[in-house]
């Protein structure tokens, strides 16, 4: 029988506010679901307390929760890039509750996802056995006006009746100078950062490269996001043969967008996060199912 409880535990003289979910007989490893933001805990759609009430249904102990400045929990409101701290807290008051888990797998989409793998680069903690990672963000100017260039502009150059609205003076000269604005950006790069630290797409891909856990990787057809990961993850030299990790498992969702807003899509989702953990981090199944997704 699945239940599901208040969680309140103390990060950095805060309270996080989370919700427990849990069978009789919880599995050693357990789930952190780590918001995108600007969002709480419920995630678009409900998507997370539909994700956490089926993950412990199948015997998983979940705990989503609400970052410190975000839904419920007090602080000031904080970056994805600033919230290590408040997964180490989440992880360890998951396993001060469910003390049968010894081990976590950390669930995140969007900013969520990356800011699974800035916890991981940062504190290398050894309790995270697995990664799921849905979509993640690696946006940046350069890589935003990469993908429009590649997926919207080229799209709409191939158009018949674009060439007839710019003849006729249609289209607008805010369009044009959008595109002459975004191809620059393409040519000039990212830029970098301004610190010493180095600009998060490239912690993410070391944390990537030196994770020794298994890595599910679910990403939206339809979907930007994906798009932006997939083209700087293929391009950037600090992404190089991200592909090739020894225990990655990629999902491609054809015709899903980015928060999975159908039902048949979250399903989907489900159901390859829980095939993911029972193969995968638990060891007891034999591949991942490759669902044709079609919305």
């Amino acid at each position: 029988m699945t239940t599901e409880e208040t969680a309140l535990f103390a990060c950095a003289g805060e309270t996080l506010v989370g919700i427990l979910a849990r069978s009789a007989v919880p599995a050693g490893t357990g789930v952190v679901v780590i918001v995108g933001g600007p969002q709480y805990r419920v995630g678009s759609h409900r998507q997370f307390v539909l994700l956490s009430r089926a993950l412990a249904d199948a015997g998983y102990a979940v705990l989503r929760f609400d970052y410190r400045g975000m839904g419920d929990s007090s602080g000031a409101q904080r970056s994805f890039e600033s919230v290590s701290a408040d997964i180490a807290a989440a992880i360890d008051h998951l396993q001060q509750r469910v003390p049968s888990v010894k081990q976590v797998a950390l669930w995140g989409l969007c900013d969520g996802a990356s800011a699974a793998l800035l916890y991981c680069h940062e504190t290398h903690d050894p309790r995270v056995s697995g990664l799921c990672l849905l979509n993640p963000w690696v946006r940046s100017e350069a890589s935003l006006a990469k993908i429009q260039v590649k997926h919207y502009y080229t799209q709409r150059l191939r158009q018949k009746e674009f060439w007839l609205k710019l003849l006729s003076g249609k289209v607008a000269g805010k369009a044009l100078s959008g595109l002459l604005q975004n191809i620059r950006l393409v040519f000039k790069g990212g830029g970098g950062s301004a610190t010493s630290q180095k600009p998060f797409q490239q912690r993410m891909a070391a944390a990537w490269h030196q994770f020794q856990g298994q890595i599910l990787l679910i990403l939206s057809g339809d979907d930007y996001t994906a798009k932006e990961f997939l083209e700087y993850a293929s391009t950037d030299p600090a992404w190089k043969h991200y592909q090739k990790h020894a225990k990655l498992n990629r999902l491609d969702m054809a015709g899903v967008d980015h928060t999975f807003s159908s039902a048949a899509s979250r399903k989907l989702a489900e159901e390859a996060t829980l095939a993911w953990m029972t193969d995968q981090v638990q060891g007891e199944g034999h591949g991942l199912p490759r669902p044709a997704a079609s919305q």
